[in-house]
């Protein structure tokens, strides 16, 4: 949890970062800094897919990534059942067929298949919330479920990488 919230404010200082006049109060490190700072180990473990399914996997991945990004601006307009649509769509339960699951689970760690699985349910809890909110109004309870499918993504690339 701590590492997504250090993720989003990462995030959010480099998109809120002033421009103009305000520029010039903005702290960058010191090129002196940026220098001796060495990257910490990568201690991941590596997964091991032939080239075919490494490239297939990636791709479905930057689509869970647009995917999201579309489900928020579609919770930003109010529009609570195209988000609920595309969450199941493209992450849900209903969309492992369409991401090749079944062929690329051969090759996973077995915990990297229990955090793929829990993404996919927790996009499908996410669309069932998503669609109550299209009723209710609250945006609350789809907002902290949508969070839970992106914990599930980090928690997954926190401990694994493709090779």
């Amino acid at each position: 949890m701590k590492f997504l919230a250090a993720a989003l404010v990462a995030i959010l200082a480099g998109c809120a970062a002033p421009s103009g006049e305000h520029a010039a109060h903005v702290h960058q490190p010191s090129q002196a800094a940026v220098i001796h700072t060495a990257p910490a180990a990568d201690t991941r473990v590596m997964v091991q897919f032939p080239e075919m399914l490494r490239t297939h996997t990636l791709a479905n991945m930057r689509d869970h990534l647009l995917a999201l990004a579309e489900i928020q601006d579609q919770l930003a307009r109010g529009a609570y059942d195209r988000a609920s649509d595309i969450a199941e769509q493209r992450l849900g339960m209903s969309s492992l067929g369409l991401h090749g699951a079944h062929d690329v689970a051969k090759f996973m760690p077995q915990g990297m298949q229990a955090a793929g699985t829990a993404m996919h349910r927790s996009a499908s809890q996410f669309a069932i919330v998503a669609k109550d909110a299209s009723v209710t109004g609250d945006l609350k309870g789809s907002i902290a479920a949508l969070a839970r499918v992106s914990q599930t993504c980090v928690a997954c690339h926190a401990a694994y990488r493709i090779q």
